[in-house]
């Protein structure tokens, strides 16, 4: 398979058998047959005209940095067929509203983007309290003061044109004290000055994906997955924007080959931390809240220093069913299942629909990319609507490849998208970005951005087409076809009627696929919140607590009290008689409430644990290793479960102040 130029955009050519090509657009023509007849194929987002497509010019292929014979492994026509069975599936479906989506005015985004990271009063009137705003700015890291900075001017000149009246503080007098050119960050760095250029430069782990030129616009392929090289490091603790300003500036002056095309996809892993790895569901619901907007700056930062536009898409608001299954928004959709089975975090029918695939088996051949017929998915779905919560719905009557077909359409039909709407965008630009590990990071900090629902349902999703992939052997689907098949479901929101370029439709559909395709393969690493954005969460509840206890100090000094007595007071509160070296341990639901437990260099968290079960007797001695945790609460963090190779004495000299608590975790 190969892309030839034309007047008009991009043609796939398909090889056959006979050695004659065929232009194929939303279809592919089997050998022997005519290619299908011009006619306009829309869905959603997506729009392809096939017409443009019918004629192949005289022009030589376009330019490219890797092998012929690369390009031609990797077809792409599992994608556009998906795309033809998506329309002939909605055919028989009743359509629903098409939202067409204006383009916001002039700083509307910047203010949706501001508001979104909790700094709305830095314009205008706002309910937000301005001592938080200031304690979340002081711990910004210079390249994500750099991020909001650029926002709150665009912002401040938009409303100067509209001659609103809005005191609007400089961002720049609020950083005064990060101008200098090297300066320490909350996370320990070193802070650099922050260009805004793209990155030409690629990094030696940018190794796996070929590389197209359509027009003046680049695609990039991603490449089938072979047994990696060597091993990358991910650094947490440093933040992903001031890693990449580093690299730019010991790219400088440097002469980079061109990457060889066959090297094999990076390897990536998490190096281990001392005190502690947190996981999405380890912090309580007031920190994941920090955690999302600092998320959100330095995603945004990360783009503005490789020079990659990030425009968020702003909420639509559209008419969506209040009951049902299909086309139901999540949080209602779980909202029910919740009342027939409580603690429910992921869809019922999702769960459902993948258990039915996995009962007729993994090795099913070309599983996911075979569809159902349209008539009988059409009436599986109705009968669906009328049994599923009534539990009699009979599921042996549902094949294979139609709950497969099902399932897609249940994550095609939501009507805002899975990887969601404000950031879909987002997740489609990550192929702009210049090397695996910044793609990889993006995807990092896309995760932790998305609502609850959103996440877990992804996880559910990344994790079952793992599973696929596994059977492969038997299957014929490898991680590319199963990336083909499943980014037009994820990335083509129905909802949203965006009207887009036929070219810019070729380069999304390898750079959809390229991401649907690191999303499965690093699935693993995507759930893990970065160290220094922890850091930087500690240290603003840090700030916090000084303020309030300040403010505590203040009141207790007007209402006469003696200001030593209370500072002895709060000094016994905290230590609770316990010697140094020594933490406290409370196990409320244990038989063994509490235990005093020496720290030493090789206490971790497992061995805490284990301590506690060791002693257990009755109904508690049944308590198995993932069914309790230990937690560590209160001092510079709200609540974070600990998991088992926390380093205890480490974690204990980063929070002194907090207690130790072991106990289940809600569902």
């Amino acid at each position: 398979m190969s892309w030839l130029s034309s007047s008009q955009g991009v043609v796939l050519t398909a090889y056959h058998p006979s050695g004659k090509d065929q232009a194929v657009g939303g279809s592919h023509a089997k050998p022997g047959e005519e290619p299908a007849s011009s006619s306009s194929c829309r869905y959603g987002q997506y729009t392809m005209n096939q017409e443009s497509s019918t004629k192949v010019t005289e022009k030589p292929p376009f330019d490219r940095s890797s092998s012929q014979d690369s390009l031609d492994e990797l077809s792409m026509e599992d994608y556009w067929t998906e795309l033809e069975n998506i329309k002939k599936s909605s055919e028989n479906r009743q359509d629903q509203d098409i939202v067409v989506v204006k383009e916001p005015d002039e700083g509307e985004l910047e203010e949706e983007w501001l508001k979104e990271a909790g700094l709305s009063n830095l314009f205008g009137e706002s309910t937000d309290d301005p001592q938080e705003s200031m304690v979340f700015l002081s711990t910004l890291t210079r390249t994500q003061a750099a991020a909001v900075q650029k926002r709150v001017e665009t912002v401040s000149q938009t409303l100067r044109k509209k001659n609103k009246q809005h005191h609007i503080p400089d961002v720049r007098d609020i950083f005064a004290q990060q101008t200098a050119s090297k300066e320490k960050a909350p996370d320990g760095t070193e802070f650099r000055s922050v260009g805004t250029n793209e990155n030409k430069h690629q990094e030696k782990d940018d190794q796996a994906s070929s590389r197209l030129i359509v027009g003046d616009k680049e695609l990039i392929l991603p490449m089938p997955e072979e047994m990696p090289a060597s091993v990358t490091d991910i650094n947490l603790e440093v933040s992903f924007a001031e890693q990449a300003v580093s690299q730019k500036d010991s790219a400088k002056d440097k002469t980079w080959k061109t990457k060889d095309s066959n090297a094999s996809l990076p390897s990536f892993r998490l190096p281990k931390d001392k005190t502690g790895t947190t996981k999405m569901g380890d912090l309580a619901p007031q920190d994941m809240k920090k955690v999302c907007r600092l998320a959100l700056v330095e995603l945004t930062a990360l783009y503005d220093v490789l020079g990659v536009e990030l425009k968020q898409q702003k909420a639509v608001k559209i008419k969506t069913r209040d009951s049902g299954l299909f086309g139901v928004p999540l949080p209602v959709l779980l909202e029910q299942d919740q009342r027939k089975v409580p603690g429910t975090r992921i869809p019922l029918i999702f769960q459902k629909l993948i258990s039915r695939i996995e009962e007729g088996g993994l090795e099913t051949e070309g599983l996911l990319r075979i569809p159902g017929a349209a008539t009988r998915i059409k009436n599986l779905c109705q009968e669906l609507e009328a049994k599923f919560y009534e539990g009699t719905f009979n599921w042996e009557n549902v094949k294979q490849h139609d709950a497969a077909s099902l399932l897609k359409l249940f994550v095609r039909e939501l009507p805002q998208p899975l990887l969601g709407a404000e950031h879909l965008r987002a997740f489609q630009a990550v192929q702009n970005l210049p090397t695996k590990k910044q793609q990889l990071q993006a995807l990092n900090l896309l995760v932790v951005l998305l609502p609850d629902a959103n996440r877990d349902t992804l996880k559910a999703l990344l994790e079952f087409l793992q599973r696929v992939i596994d059977n492969k052997e038997k299957n014929k689907m490898t991680v590319m076809n199963v990336a083909m098949v499943m980014a037009p479901n994820l990335f083509m929101c129905h909802a949203l009627g965006l009207k887009s370029s036929e070219q810019r439709e070729f380069v999304m559909a390898a750079g959809t696929a390229n991401t649907m395709h690191l999303l499965i393969k690093y699935q693993k690493l995507l759930w893990t919140i970065p160290k220094f954005i922890i850091n930087q969460v500690r240290k603003q509840n840090a700030e916090s607590h000084k303020k309030d206890k300040k403010a505590m100090k203040k009141l207790l000094k007007k209402m006469a009290y003696d200001r030593e007595k209370y500072e002895k007071q709060d000094k016994s509160t905290n230590d609770a008689d316990v010697p140094q070296g020594v933490i406290r341990v409370q196990a409320p639901h244990l038989s063994k409430v509490s235990m005093a437990i020496q720290l030493t260099e090789e206490l971790r968290a497992s061995d805490v644990l284990a301590r506690f079960l060791s002693q257990e007797s009755g109904i508690a001695q049944t308590l198995k290793k993932g069914e309790v945790f230990l937690y560590e609460i209160g001092g510079n963090i709200g609540e974070r479960c600990l998991d088992e190779d926390t380093y205890m004495q480490d974690l204990y000299q980063l929070n002194p102040n907090a207690e130790w608590v072991i106990k289940s975790k809600p569902s």
